[in-house]
């Protein structure tokens, strides 16, 4: 990813903080194994200030859309202050195999680890952390649904999980749900849109994340119309 690259994908900046457009197959962090990640080009973020912006928070690599970066210290523990406290709205779209019979709902079920060699891999456990989300149908196709989720709780893989226990899980979930390995639709989820409710005296900032290409076809067979256009100034 160039410079050029990453500064396009910004949607929101201010002194505080950024939102940047993140992209499905990327991770935002090195793993591991290592790897290029997304925070390899923060640098290119930097507007003058001294020091590059630094992750508030995380999405999975095969998740695509709205990322919160916080631009110096006192922005990131104010942000992590928002995040851990629950104010933060954090609406994804997905597209699941099968779908909830009612139009909308609430999951609560808490997760655990699956097991200590598997990594970040989750699983519904009664003794696991408190997790809860709630969806709404958006749309419709066949063997398809079109959601619109809000996590409620911020646990690894979460709506992953829910939504596979639920018995509709995400469309393109290797992990989780019946896509293969390799050469699958890609992850059909996306964080589509954040609220940050970072100033006192102002409004709470609204960013929403375009829909991105991988995600087109199944979204449109659902009765998605596309994204409105802004109106030329």
């Amino acid at each position: 990813m160039t410079p050029e690259e990453i500064i396009g994908r910004l949607l929101y900046r201010d002194g505080l903080m950024l939102v940047i457009d993140k992209p499905a197959g990327f991770a935002v962090h090195k793993g591991p194994k290592g790897g290029e990640s997304l925070e390899d080009h923060f640098g290119a973020l930097r507007f003058g200030l001294p020091r590059a912006p630094a992750l508030a928070h995380r999405l999975d690599r095969d998740t695509s859309g709205c990322l919160v970066l916080g631009r110096h210290r006192k922005a990131l523990a104010e942000l992590g202050r928002l995040f851990k406290a629950g104010r933060i709205d954090k609406t994804y779209w997905a597209v699941v195999e099968g779908g909830p019979t009612e139009d909308e709902g609430r999951v609560d079920l808490p997760l655990g680890r699956k097991d200590a060699t598997r990594g970040w891999w989750m699983k519904h456990d009664p003794q696991g952390q408190p997790a809860t989300t709630t969806w709404r149908v958006m749309g419709r196709a066949g063997a398809l649904a079109f959601l619109a989720l809000e996590p409620l709780t911020g646990r690894t893989h979460q709506l992953r999980v829910h939504c596979a226990a639920k018995g509709w899980p995400i469309v393109g979930d290797s992990v989780y749900g019946s896509a293969p390995r390799a050469g699958g639709p890609g992850l059909q989820l996306h964080a589509r849109e954040i609220v940050v409710p970072l100033y006192k005296s102002r409004e709470a900032i609204r960013t929403t994340a375009p829909v991105p290409p991988h995600m087109y076809e199944r979204l449109s067979a659902c009765g998605w119309a596309g994204e409105e256009r802004k109106p030329a100034e």
